[in-house]
């Protein structure tokens, strides 16, 4: 267990080493003859002789290191010097060439340990190595789980543990752990190793960077109770290891009864936010367990404590059921998050830990203090510093929000300044700005609802980042696309015409369907839908009318219901009531008939015929796709595909032989990942391009179309009638396991599924208007509204 021997000899230690060439003296490392240095020893000091021919030319990167090294060893009490080697005295450690490529170290005249010096390559290594030869009863190297386990078993009861995993000895990290260890040894029990598979037996799956571990044993009385575990969640640094144990000692869950603004603890001194979670006597001991429960989840992140509304001699906002103070002198927020997880989550997403010295950031190894666990939240860290042209939008608030919005047409983002999510589409947002800045455009505004929450509550946001588009005598309309730029602003550019237009002439529909209508609009939608009814047909007018409006800011659609409508019809091959798809990169317009089609029928069919023919698959796409449960045909190529093979493929797509598949190519330069799905159903990357038939929904099978066959109409028409026969054999089988996300709020597919699924299987697209404007407030949407307004294209 933890030893006391090292308090007898922590006064004062030095260091000795011994060296090859050095020639100009330096003036923080002493030089010293043999006889000189040897008389300075005391019992429980050591010595450092680099011991050096006094002659020997200065080429020594070592001494560079070691002289850096000197000033942060005389901290810790340990002396460093240099002995020169002379003929008038001897000594065994100028002897032999070999023994001036070790460093020694000594306690008095013992020799404790001595060391290649190409070990201390630095002076991170040598502070490293020096303070884990003399620690080496407080810090315990394990290799095994059972070293640990027999550790933690035998501190059960009696002190807590500090576990580090480094990736090598002598590295920063290393460093950091000892001199932590040097500090706090003698109070907690440090355990160190760096073996990987050890740190994968206590479930760590990220093992890149270094990590230390507080186990919470003292308390732990059963021996057969596991002690709990606390991760550092920052880089290994000293300063950061110094605040993360000071936290661990600090109480886990403080009782107050004062005004919180004037609550100091010594979280908010090393740089950690408070949190109070408000009690009061009728729910006292649910809301302690709760708070207890949420202060183990931020330990070392935060302080919480249990705010007694009860005693309280100051007003707080009635509903307020937790308070936020961010630092010391800053006011404290009250805010009303009914989930513990919320709790959590607002704390993690507005906690910014001081930064450590640039000195100490530079030599970390793996993820600097900019790196966070999840990719967004990283991504907004690292962007921290750009600064945004904000003015480019109007930051709305709750006295100008009514206004803005009934004065003039309004796109309006509601975000939350503590999400990342809010944060990263911020910047998609400003961009749009940038993109539509000099154009005569709605007007782009913002409102932060974590400042203004009862507006975003009238306007039915409850989920962060949610964009409205705000026109007088229209219903709001809520974006639900990608978020980013380039999807935005086509929704926003669609949404400038009337969804479905009303066309009047034989002339304007002809110009409609060739894109001439809405040239600029093309790149924005490459299909145009016209809906062809004949006057009486009034109910399939209102039917398509809902559909249009549905689709609105996503696709193009026109009416066109005419005394003449008939010579469209004919022209076309149109059975009335119709729908006329002119895709404008083809130049081609189909026609599909509507007899006894409802509004939601005809989302469904237009958002289908959005769907490309034989389409690129990219990772934003893949899922819409996969939706429709059938087997992919897939063509991989390492660039742009050969134009026979993709005139082979179309011309069987459009003679229905492959009506039973979706034909697609992946392109694996511009989708890198496709690389990595070939090794899977290949294990050696075959030659490209290379033609598989992918069944996801029914077994996971694969097939590869013959590698000494050409891809042509014949070729390929008589291979997927084997397929279908059973007369193929498959190359492997994709494993049914499922492919979980790290937490539920990460699983995006399971929430696109969710939006895709609502509209084909409502009954009517009655429910997609938000509630109208009115004059004077904005009241708030029918959340049934607000689901049914989304949709997947």
């Amino acid at each position: 267990m933890m030893s006391f021997s090292f308090n007898g000899f922590r006064v004062g230690i030095s260091f000795v080493m011994m060296c090859t060439v050095y020639k100009s003296a330096v003036n923080s490392l002493p030089e010293l003859s043999p006889q000189r240095y040897f008389s300075t020893l005391q019992a429980g000091k050591a010595s450092l002789a680099y011991f050096c021919q006094a002659d020997s030319p200065s080429t020594s990167v070592f001494l560079e290191e070691l002289n850096k090294a000197v000033k942060p060893l005389q901290d810790y009490g340990i002396s460093v010097a240099k002995v020169n080697c002379v003929k008038e005295e001897t000594s065994k450690y100028c002897g032999k060439e070999k023994d001036l490529l070790k460093a020694y170290l000594f306690r008095g005249n013992i020799l404790l340990r001595e060391f290649p010096t190409d070990t201390l390559f630095d002076e991170n290594a040598i502070i490293a190595h020096v303070l884990f030869a003399l620690l080496f009863n407080e810090v315990k190297y394990i290799t095994t789980p059972e070293d640990l386990q027999n550790i933690e078993n035998a501190l059960k009861g009696k002190a807590n543990i500090a576990f580090s995993y480094v990736r090598a000895i002598g590295t920063p990290e290393h460093r950091a752990v000892m001199e932590a260890a040097f500090v706090y040894g003698n109070t907690y029990q440090f355990v160190l190793t760096t073996e990987i598979a050890l740190l994968e037996s206590i479930g760590m799956e990220d093992i890149k960077y270094a990590h230390l571990y507080f186990f919470h044993c003292k308390e732990v009385l059963d021996l057969t109770q596991q002690c709990r575990r606390t991760l550092m969640g920052q880089p290994l640094t000293t300063v950061d290891i110094y605040r993360f144990i000071k936290s661990m000692e600090a109480p886990l869950l403080t009782e107050v009864a004062e005004d919180p603004q004037q609550v100091t603890t010594v979280h908010l001194q090393l740089g950690l936010p408070l949190v109070f979670i408000v009690s009061q006597q009728a729910t006292y001991e649910a809301d302690r367990r709760t708070a207890e429960w949420i202060a183990w989840r931020l330990l070392g992140k935060a302080g919480v404590l249990l705010l007694l509304r009860d005693s309280l001699e100051v007003d707080i906002p009635q509903q307020a059921n937790v308070a936020f103070k961010r630092e010391e002198g800053m006011p404290v927020e009250f805010l009303v998050l009914h989930d513990a997880d919320l709790v959590i989550s607002y704390v993690e997403n507005n906690t910014h830990i001081e930064e450590t010295r640039e000195d100490e950031a530079d030599d970390m190894e793996g993820p600097d203090m900019e790196m966070q666990d999840d990719e967004v939240a990283e991504s907004v860290y690292r962007d921290r510093k750009r600064q945004l042209p904000l003015e480019l939008t109007v930051e709305l608030t709750g006295e100008t929000f009514n206004a803005t919005v009934m004065a003039s047409d309004s796109i309006v983002l509601f975000y939350a300044g503590w999400q990342a999510v809010s944060m990263a589409f911020l910047h998609s947002y400003v961009d749009l700005a940038v993109k539509l800045k000099g154009t005569p455009t709605m007007l782009l505004t913002r409102i932060n609802c974590a400042d203004w929450p009862d507006v975003c509550t009238k306007q039915n946001v409850t989920e962060f980042p949610v964009v409205k588009m705000y026109k007088e005598g229209e219903n709001p309309v809520s974006y639900s696309g990608m978020l980013g730029t380039e999807d935005l602003l086509k929704f926003i550019q669609l949404n400038r015409i009337s969804c479905p237009v009303n066309i009047t002439s034989i002339q304007e529909a002809e110009e409609y369907l060739s894109g001439e209508l809405y040239k600029d609009l093309i790149s924005y939608s490459a299909v145009s839908v016209l809906g062809l009814f004949s006057p009486a047909m009034t109910t399939a007018q209102e039917d398509f009318t809902e559909a249009g409006k549905y689709l609105k800011g996503y696709v193009t659609t026109g009416i066109y219901s005419e005394e003449d409508v008939l010579i469209l019809s004919n022209k076309y091959t149109a059975t009335l009531p119709a729908l006329l798809l002119a895709r404008h990169k083809e130049r081609q317009v189909e026609s599909i008939p509507l007899a006894n089609t409802h509004a939601q029928d005809i989302v469904q069919i237009i958002t289908n015929a959005l769907l490309e023919t034989f389409p690129e698959i990219t990772v934003e796409n893949l899922p819409t796709y996969i939706r429709l449960q059938k087997p992919l045909l897939i063509l991989f190529s390492d660039g742009i595909i050969n134009p026979q093979y993709q005139k082979a493929l179309l011309t069987l797509a459009k003679e229905k032989h492959l009506d039973s598949v979706i034909p697609c190519w992946l392109n694996l330069k511009n989708t890198p990942v496709g690389r990595g799905i070939l090794q899977v159903y290949f294990e050696i990357l075959p030659p490209l391009p290379v033609l598989v038939v992918v069944n996801l929904h029914s077994g996971g099978q694969v097939f590869a179309f013959p590698s000494d066959q050409a891809i042509t109409e014949q070729n390929l028409l008589l291979w997927l009638k084997k397929l279908e026969a059973g007369l193929e054999s498959h190359i492997t089988i994709l494993s049914a396991q499922e492919w979980k996300p790290p937490l539920p709020a990460y699983d995006f597919l399971r929430m696109m599924d969710a939006a895709a699924s609502q509209h084909p299987t409502r009954k009517g697209p009655e429910g997609m208007k938000e509630t109208d404007i009115q004059e004077n407030d904005i009241q708030p949407e029918d959340k049934s509204a607000a689901r049914n307004e989304r949709i997947e294209l």
